[in-house]
């Protein structure tokens, strides 16, 4: 095993204001919700024909030229041996298709469960045993009764969050059809089968198809981003909205505030994710990054104020220097984001090279080394080798003295040979320990689900080699090249120390027959 280390120059140049005047709306709807084990026995299984669950919209990345100095500081990193050093927990099958693709996994783990949300249909497990206690769930039972397009819709491209100072469930889901709403429902308490607090906020015009909606926890905030499509087709611009969480966990009216960026230059950004029990510094406002081109990540600042809604700004972007990346799938202007190698009668999978992953994990840690920590990742283009390779490239930023926000390291995962590394999640332990998990196939490795990490003591930007979550046994066929669009590396509550991760993988061989995984591990260190 070769390890790699990237150590990126950082630094933040103001490069423009992108930005439009806020928008403030005021709910449709709120209530609170019957029990959902009980709304859940309501609902019946939504029939759909296969069918992909949103257009396939790809992003223009912008190619920068790699100096020399760049690729000597770049290599190979064989993640094919398990070594990570973890100790496994649960390890089992999550929800299995239904019908639409990409399957957009999520989950989240709490005090005592872990739901898992993929596409049309949730379930809720047992956290210490793994056993089903409610599920499959229809998406939107969770708004049986409440009326509008919350109820009647169940569109996909969902997002389940647990918020962890609160001890509260959160979940959203918009719709895809007209009016355009964001739903959302965030529980009374800790138990994710018991009553939520219901929430329809109406943003987005008529014309505008809100695509690849992503939320985060904010001290003030739930922070949704998503893409403006016109028609459902031309990119305009992305919209950062932020509800009243405080209200909301109140269960009272509550209000969201719009920006919008200025132009479809800027497009994919994701809203910090507070992980651990410790909230941002008071008046800290939340950060949200993207990236345009491939040697910097952009980030942006959201100040709101819900009591005077004049005050409240979105500013940016802040261009982060990063060492450079390629761009997988081909040249600029190509596609296809499709060249993810599977075995012999598999078709080429979706890379989402063009884009963020899922999540921007935020802790503010605190004691002697205190300081505030973002990491986030994304698929690249293969180091030193012109060879389709996909591989992760993952970064933690830190505020540095003078205010600004620099790398504190990044890495390049990637394997010696020909496996590609893509759909990735990373998140962090209490202790500093980091965990990367990501999807893995090639010409001679079904669709499958590993995960790799490193300790806090463990030279910068260098991962351990990888583990395997579970092994795929089929491929997939004819289902329009989607996969995955996002997975979930989440940290438990409790200890703080526990990593779960949910990701699609390829169990039978078939047309929009996906499986996922869920799997559970700690760092032997995290006490």
């Amino acid at each position: 095993m070769k390890k790699l280390a990237i150590v990126a120059v950082a630094v933040c140049a103001l490069s423009s204001v992108a930005m439009s005047q806020v928008r403030v709306y005021n709910e449709v709807k709120h209530d609170t919700s019957a029990p959902l084990r009980d709304m859940a026995k309501q609902v019946a299984a939504q029939k759909v024909a296969p069918h992909e669950a949103d257009a396939r919209h790809v992003f223009p990345i912008k190619q920068l030229p790699l100096s020399a100095a760049d690729k000597l500081v770049r290599g190979d990193v064989n993640g094919s041996t398990p070594a990570v050093a973890t100790t496994a927990g649960l390890n089992f099958d999550g929800q299995n298709a239904d019908g639409v693709a990409p399957p957009d996994t999520t989950g989240a783990v709490g005090a005592t469960q872990y739901v898992q949300w993929v596409n049309l249909e949730y379930n809720v497990y047992d956290k210490t045993t793994g056993a089903k206690t409610l599920g499959p769930v229809q998406g939107n039972a969770i708004w049986s009764g409440f009326g509008g397009a919350c109820q009647t819709n169940n569109s996909g491209d969902p997002i389940v969050l647990y918020d962890k100072i609160a001890g509260r469930w959160f979940f959203a889901q918009n719709t895809f059809s007209t009016p355009y709403t964001q739903c959302i429902a965030v529980s009374t308490g800790n138990d994710a089968t018991g009553t939520y607090n219901r929430y329809a906020f109406a943003v987005t015009p008529t014309t505008a198809f809100p695509d690849y909606p992503k939320w985060g926890v904010w001290s003030g905030n739930y922070t949704e981003t998503y893409n403006d499509f016109n028609n459902g087709q031309t990119l305009s611009h992305a919209n950062v909205c932020a509800a009243d969480r405080n209200a909301i966990l109140a269960g009272n009216a509550a209000t969201i505030q719009c920006f919008s960026t200025s132009s479809a230059t800027y497009y994919g950004l994701m809203p910090a994710d507070i992980d651990g029990l410790t909230a941002p510094p008071a008046g800290a406002d939340q950060r949200l990054v993207d990236f345009s081109d491939t040697g910097h990540i952009n980030f942006w600042t959201l100040h709101v104020d819900y009591a005077v809604p004049t005050n409240s700004t979105f500013t940016g972007p802040t261009a982060v220097v990063v060492t450079g990346f390629t761009k997988i799938c081909g040249a600029v202007g190509s596609d296809t984001r499709s060249c993810i190698a599977q075995p012999t009668g598999g078709e080429k999978l979706d890379s989402l090279g063009d884009r963020l992953m899922y999540r921007f994990a935020y802790r503010n840690v605190t004691g002697t080394s205190a300081h505030e920590q973002w990491l986030v990742s994304h698929t690249v283009g293969p180091v030193n080798n012109t060879s389709a390779t996909a591989a992760v490239r993952w970064y933690e930023f830190r505020f540095k003295p003078n205010g600004q926000v620099g790398v504190f390291q990044s890495g390049t995962f990637q394997d010696a040979g020909t496996k590609n590394y893509w759909m990735s999640s990373i998140a962090a332990d209490k202790v500093g320990d980091i965990a990367l998990g990501f999807a893995v196939s090639d010409a001679s490795t079904n669709p499958s689900v590993w995960y790799t990490g490193r300790k806090a003591t463990d030279t910068k930007g260098t991962m351990q080699a990888a583990n395997i979550i579970v092994t795929g046994t089929g491929v997939q066929k004819n289902t329009s090249n989607r996969f995955g669009d996002y997975s979930t590396m989440t940290i438990d509550p409790t200890d703080d120390c526990t990593f779960w991760y949910t990701q699609e993988y390829i169990k039978t061989t078939g047309s929009f027959n996906w499986a996922t995984r869920i799997a559970s591990f700690k760092f032997t260190n995290c006490h």
